[in-house]
């Protein structure tokens, strides 16, 4: 793959990691704070759509990451580089399986609807406490592909 290519290809993961970076930050900094409100009368108007459309519109992009890493993988091949797709494809996957075996579980529950306010911030604490380490992961995903820009850059 040429430069171009191979820059443009980059990209495309940089933008991938930078809208996990960003959802995932603004959901610990913005609507963390406000769980404690939530009720059985209101959350699911307030949780369910939003993370449906998140988790069809992540899933695609989860795909197109693990494509542009996997071409990463291809043009860096042979060079210290390398490592940065591979631990793309490495964080890629915990996130993948944090949220398909761990979250998703939650995520079912709360589409079934809870009428019992304890049961709803029993899984609401367990869910974002699951989301915290999810989003641990796609900090240092975002950190790592900015480094390979950073260090090709040099």
């Amino acid at each position: 793959m040429g430069d171009t290519l191979t820059v443009i290809n980059a990209a495309v993961l940089l933008a991938c990691t930078s809208m996990y970076f960003g959802t995932g930050l603004s959901l610990v900094l913005f609507q963390f704070p406000g769980a404690g409100n939530l009720t059985p009368a209101n959350y699911y108007d307030q949780f369910v759509p939003q993370v449906a459309a998140a988790t069809r519109f992540f899933t695609w992009m989860t795909n197109l990451m693990l494509l542009t890493a996997g071409l990463m993988v291809w043009s860096e091949w042979g060079t210290a580089y390398l490592v940065v797709p591979i631990a793309e494809i490495v964080l890629v996957g915990l996130a993948t399986g944090l949220t398909i075996i761990y979250i998703f579980k939650y995520n079912r529950r709360m589409e079934e609807g809870i009428t019992d306010a304890g049961e709803l911030h029993v899984v609401l604490r367990k869910w974002m406490r699951l989301n915290i380490v999810r989003v641990s992961i796609w900090v240092v995903e975002w950190l790592v592909i900015a480094a390979w820009f950073a260090l090709k850059a040099r």
